[in-house]
């Protein structure tokens, strides 16, 4: 690559959901690591507005995914541990981990994971579940002494010490709950082996370029989430990636790190499907706000913890990407049992026409996830706009 070449912004908004697996529409039965490994890992989420987060995310790549096709792979194909948040993680990227759960280990160690249980006691959880087997939270009955929201009983806390350190590791999850085993049971033998602290550095950041295809060096150190900013400046002086200058949605050039075979994809590139897509607020698309607005100029703030009066849209709101923008956000909510799905808030972007095609192309994507989740009836409680 000759000098350093400036990406337009279209195209740089073209690159970035054909990266994320968003720019075609899945076709056939998911192959759902295959989906994973194209993002890099899935962010898991107790809330189940309409589907968990991570169902959600596998959906929007493949909408022949069904919930359940994930589980089966935890503990074989994948391992679980924290990235910016808990998530399931190709178990081909362990060799390279080991920093990450001695950084989670000490965090652990601090105040607010401290459990309260002396050394005794934590050996004793951890001898239980050598002796017994894989067990869950629900086995055990230390209560917390705290009625906050993030409050956990001791025992939980143990269990997280050891399982952010990597001494336990997650088996399976049954409705979600976690069950914990020894890490030695469920990491495989010939993945566990020490790893140069530089050689897994080079290797996460090299990872993280790649999925990135185009990113600042503070991107490809918050995308793993698991080295400092150091790391990433070493990343960079050892590694050296290609230089470009990216166009951001204000038209503003700034320089940024690509993927080495950048050339490539920017010649491939596929033209964004034009279906409309409800994308999760926890998708990897746009889990970086800061990335988001840069590269579309969209605004999206996830409003979930901010109190009612104080939100300006909704509890849980969906960006809604359509071709290569986003052009508006709904707020959904469903019932399984009483069997429906329902419209409770729509916003379009400013600028941005909602006539009777996009209503339509949002109707069909809402009867598609109303089929994912298996309910029958769509309901608008507001209407489309005028």
């Amino acid at each position: 690559m000759t000098g350093t070449p400036i990406i337009g912004n279209r195209a740089l908004r073209h690159l970035w959901l054909w990266t994320n697996g968003l720019a075609e529409v899945g076709t056939g039965r998911p192959d759902v690591m295959a989906l994973i490994r194209q993002i890099g890992f899935l962010q898991i989420d107790t809330i189940r507005n309409v589907t968990r987060a991570h169902n959600h995310i596998l959906w929007s790549r493949n909408p022949n995914y069904r919930e359940g096709m994930l589980w089966p792979l935890l503990g074989r194909d994948l391992f679980e541990h924290f990235t910016h948040d808990a998530s399931l993680i190709p178990m081909e990227v362990l060799p390279h981990w080991g920093g990450q759960f001695a950084r989670m280990g000490q965090k652990a160690q601090g105040e607010w994971y401290r459990s309260g249980l002396g050394q005794v006691e934590i050996a004793a959880v951890r001898a239980r579940i050598e002796a017994e087997g894989p067990l869950s939270t629900h086995a055990f009955d230390t209560k917390a002494t705290s009625r906050e929201m993030w409050a956990r009983p001791p025992h939980k806390k143990a269990l997280d010490q050891m399982w952010y350190a990597g001494d336990l590791a997650t088996c399976r999850r049954e409705n979600f709950v976690k069950y914990y085993d020894l890490g030695a049971r469920v990491f495989p033998s010939q993945l566990r082996g020490e790893c140069d602290d530089a050689a897994s550095i080079d290797a996460l950041c090299d990872s993280a370029l790649d999925r990135l295809s185009v990113a600042t060096c503070g991107e490809v150190q918050r995308f793993w989430a698991a080295m400092g900013a150091g790391d990433a400046r070493g990343w960079v002086a050892r590694r050296q990636p290609v230089e470009v200058q990216v166009t951001d949605a204000e038209g503003t050039v700034r320089p940024a790190l690509a993927a080495p075979d950048i050339e490539d994809r920017l010649a491939a590139l596929p033209t964004p499907t034009s279906r409309l897509r409800i994308l999760n607020p926890f998708d990897p698309a746009v889990r970086d706000r800061a990335r988001l607005k840069r590269l579309f100029g969209f605004e999206y703030v996830n409003e979930m913890f901010v109190p009612a009066d104080r939100r300006r849209w909704g509890y849980y709101v969906y960006p809604l990407l359509e071709g290569d923008r986003f052009v508006g956000r709904t707020e959904l909510k469903a019932d399984r049992k009483a069997g429906w799905l329902r419209v409770t808030g729509l916003w379009p972007e400013p600028g941005v026409r909602w006539g009777a095609r996009r209503t339509a192309r949002l109707e069909a994507e809402l009867d598609r996830l109303a089929r994912m989740i298996g309910v029958s009836c769509v309901e608008w409680q507001v209407g489309p706009p005028a």
